[in-house]
């Protein structure tokens, strides 16, 4: 009786002890919980706390509710939360390499952006690294189009409009095409096209989509500009605390989300256009003037980030060229 009682006692200890010792995270995330970016990382979280024996359990936080989404970065790199999700090129203010993958018009296909991802990984991790910051993964939203509340056809037409800007790139075009930028997130768009606050913008289906901007917004031009990317991060000091077994977790289910997110966003893009045609939106290409336009205002911003970014961002340029 004395040794079961040992034993029995032996076993609670050590189950009390590794109860103890789990990890438990709190995730920031700047989108709905039913955005695919948003449910990719619920299934991350869900895939880390199965294999792990829940030695480490991530609990998301979407629509910014844990911290905005122009402050989540900070707050990884700070340790304030050690894990979240930010879009990549909002950072661009901080370093030139984190705009490659919205260069305008550089890669306008799935594929081209798998190839610029490939390319300029390296130099992105060794970016993060400088902040004390790890990458887990990375997911692009559909190829961006343009949005506006009145008939585009000529840059004239556009002249005045008040544009939602989520990065430096955003910011540029609209100056460049006599628009007026204004920095909104996301969680914010539906408010400030109810407004006027907004009146034009350039950003995924997927955006229009989650915010019902059909309620706001009569056009959607779909010019195709470039596919920008979201990274789930995690504060490197938070990650170097992990055994290697649960760091081992991890690394498989930030690979299985970035595959499967990949693919959600491929499967979503024309389903996105499909949906604002049926809430009564007029979808079309750019007109040739408006095309012409955009790509000239690409050409600036592609040779004005090449002066900045110097030889790391040619480089990396010339990494993805030679794909």
């Amino acid at each position: 009786m004395k040794l079961k009682f040992l034993l029995a006692s032996v076993a609670a200890l050590a189950a009390s002890t590794s109860l103890s010792h789990a990890e438990k995270w709190d995730m920031a995330l700047a989108y709905s919980a039913t955005n695919f970016h948003s449910e990719m990382a619920a299934e991350f979280a869900k895939e880390v706390a199965e294999k792990s024996d829940g030695a480490l359990e991530i609990t998301t936080h979407p629509s910014g509710s844990l911290f905005g989404g122009a402050e989540i970065f900070g707050a990884v790199r700070k340790g304030l939360v050690p894990i979240g999700e930010r879009l990549i090129s909002a950072l661009g203010n901080e370093s030139p390499i984190y705009e490659m993958d919205s260069i305008p018009f550089l890669a306008t296909s799935f594929d081209d952006a798998m190839k610029l991802y490939k390319a300029t990984k390296p130099t992105l991790e060794e970016t993060l690294a400088k902040s004390r910051v790890t990458l887990l993964y990375s997911c692009p939203w559909p190829p961006q189009g343009f949005y506006s509340i009145k008939e585009a056809k000529v840059p004239a037409d556009v002249e005045g409009l008040k544009f939602r800007a989520y990065n430096p790139t955003t910011s540029k075009i609209a100056e460049y095409l006599g628009m007026a930028p204004t920095k909104i997130e996301a969680a914010e768009l539906s408010q400030a096209f109810a407004t006027g606050v907004a009146e034009a913008m350039i950003s995924s289906g997927a955006t229009g989509y989650d915010r019902k901007l059909w309620e706001h917004v009569s056009y959607y031009y779909d010019v195709k500009a470039w596919l920008p990317r979201n990274m789930v991060i995690v504060n490197t000091r938070a990650w170097d605390r992990l055994d290697d077994g649960v760091k081992a977790v991890v690394k498989d289910a930030a690979a299985n989300a970035e595959a499967k997110c990949w693919a959600k966003s491929e499967e979503l893009d024309s389903w996105y256009v499909e949906q604002f045609k049926e809430k009564g939106m007029t979808v079309a290409p750019a007109s040739p003037e408006m095309k012409k336009a955009f790509e000239d205002a690409g050409a600036k911003l592609k040779a004005e980030w090449l002066e900045r970014a110097g030889e790391e961002g040619a480089a990396a340029l010339k990494a993805y060229e030679e794909m």
